[in-house]
């Protein structure tokens, strides 16, 4: 495999955004089971978060190399509930293994060939597993923050579900974070900013998320600045 270097420089930045990462990791939990595939791991700041002792394997798939080394240090450094298997690359470097649950966090945007990839992320699901994505919403709403950080696109819940793979059931399709949805609108409109600082984030992740994660559940998850996928593989 050609050595992969990822672009961004925003995975330290917003590893401090621990109530956003309870947020959605509230809402995905409960699909996450047996063995577990997390594609583009980073640097392993979603594992722990999202890893409650209850799943099988749990293989943090990531292709760059200095980011897979910095993930490895990581946790093996915290206290977690199993010792996680980290390899440099991708589905594609598994052959023949299958997973109960395959994960990407804030990863999907990043691939260029989309539908391909969660193509192949189906043919890697056992029969009842589930896949799930969590990927920034609204094209519109495309910054010089993603582009700085190689994002090809950002999605809607009809455009997430126009690549997701035939044969696979929809479960579940939302957006969260209602309240951020006007702050990220704000930046595309008027900041223009390539990063955000730290201070946004921690005003962010303070304030906006807990608003948000009370007013999603009264507008149905209708609109937000994230969008949540999250298909079954039938039996």
């Amino acid at each position: 495999m050609t050595e992969f270097k990822y672009v961004g420089s925003e995975l330290d930045l917003f590893a401090l955004a621990r109530n956003w990462k309870a947020y959605w990791a509230s809402q995905i939990r409960p699909f996450v089971r047996g063995d577990v595939a997390e594609v583009g791991a980073g640097i392993g700041s979603n594992s722990p978060t999202l890893d409650d002792g209850g799943a099988g394997r749990w293989v943090c798939l990531e292709p760059d190399p200095a980011l897979l080394a910095e993930l490895s240090n990581k946790l093996a450094s915290e206290p977690a509930p199993r010792a996680y298997e980290a390899v440099c690359g991708t589905l594609q470097s598994l052959p023949g293994q299958h997973f109960d649950t395959i994960i990407y966090i804030d990863v999907l945007e990043h691939i260029e060939n989309d539908r391909a990839e969660l193509a192949e992320a189906a043919a890697h699901l056992r029969p009842g597993g589930h896949l799930v994505v969590l990927s920034p919403a609204h094209q519109a709403l495309y910054s010089p923050f993603d582009a700085a950080i190689g994002h090809f696109r950002r999605y809607s819940r009809s455009s997430l579900q126009a690549v997701s793979p035939t044969g696979l059931t929809k479960v579940r399709l939302k957006y969260l974070d209602s309240v951020g949805l006007f702050a990220s609108l704000a930046n595309s409109l008027f900041l223009r900013q390539s990063m955000p600082r730290k201070g946004q984030i921690e005003f962010w992740d303070n304030w906006i998320i807990p608003a948000s994660r009370s007013i999603d559940r009264f507008l149905l998850y209708s609109f937000g600045k994230t969008v949540i996928g999250i298909w079954r593989k039938p039996r």
